[in-house]
């Protein structure tokens, strides 16, 4: 008990600070929210293909957006399950936290500031969020922020899916505002 009252603790410092959490930092956004998923007040699951590293801003954005739907599941929801799914497209990270909980008429005003910190961390970035529900149907926050257009990662994984290779990809960045490959 002990022990889960110290991480409520840091978590919610780490929340009411913005401070960039170790873990993300040193794993990643999917490592990140899987830890954070495990602390949740219902069973999350959590399906990331596909995502890789992005800028630190990026990574927190939709980190504490994500933690923030989830802390909204808890508090709100009734939920008795969540689903959060990161996905890189083409030129945007998106994610979404989806529950099953008795979800809210979106015609009413928000009970805090949640959904405000959502679209101003997502605005900053030149993305956006939207939070459909209706009442007895679940809520879901979907939200997405522009990242470059191919990493290291996403080479990596096209090149996997690509039916017949005889060799590695190359190790490049492409510069999304320049037009030369590096």
């Amino acid at each position: 008990m002990a022990a889960d009252a110290g991480d409520a603790v840091t978590t919610l410092r780490e929340l009411a600070h913005g401070i960039y959490p170790p873990l993300l930092a040193a794993e990643g956004l999917t490592v990140a929210l899987q830890g954070q998923a495990r602390k949740a007040a219902t069973p999350v699951e959590t399906i990331a293909d596909g995502v890789g590293r992005y800028p630190q801003e990026v990574e927190a954005a939709v980190y504490f957006c994500v933690l923030e739907a989830l802390d909204n599941t808890g508090k709100y929801a009734k939920a008795t399950k969540s689903t959060v799914t990161l996905a890189q497209t083409i030129g945007d990270l998106t994610f979404q936290v989806v529950d099953d909980g008795v979800g809210f008429d979106p015609a009413t005003p928000p009970r805090g500031h949640g959904l405000t910190n959502m679209v101003d961390r997502l605005q900053a970035l030149d993305g956006a969020v939207a939070v459909p529900s209706q009442p007895g149907r679940g809520t879901t926050v979907a939200g997405f922020t522009p990242v470059p257009f191919m990493t290291d990662t996403s080479v990596e994984a096209a090149w996997r899916l690509m039916p017949t290779r005889t060799e590695r990809p190359p190790r490049h960045r492409v510069d999304c505002a320049r037009t030369d490959v590096r």
